[in-house]
């Protein structure tokens, strides 16, 4: 499931990346991950009213955090990916579940 997940995300990076002449290099995927974080910060600061609504609705705001938490997942898993990390086992070491059950 992560893997699948990972390789879209992936493929969906490298056709950004390629379309606007970015280099993905292994410092790439962490520093963009740290981006995103900051991104879901702010849309986080704005939801709970500690920052700056710019005059977007609630609904803009619930819109903005789930796009950003989603951009983190995102850059985790391409991070994870470029990295050959198991994700999966991490999990089951770290969480105590494993993706396979139900």
């Amino acid at each position: 499931m992560l893997l699948n997940l990972a390789r879209k995300f992936e493929q969906a990076s490298k056709t950004y990346a390629d379309e606007n002449g970015l280099e993905r290099d292994d410092d790439w995927f962490l520093l963009k991950l740290q981006e995103e974080v900051g991104e879901l910060t702010q849309a986080w600061n704005r939801v709970s009213g500690r920052g700056r609504r710019k005059g977007r609705s609630d609904e803009d705001m619930a819109r903005d955090l789930a796009d950003e938490t989603a951009d983190v997942l995102g850059h985790i898993l391409l991070f994870a990916h470029r990295n050959d990390l198991d994700l999966a086992a991490a999990i089951k070491r770290k969480w105590r579940f494993s993706l396979d059950e139900k």
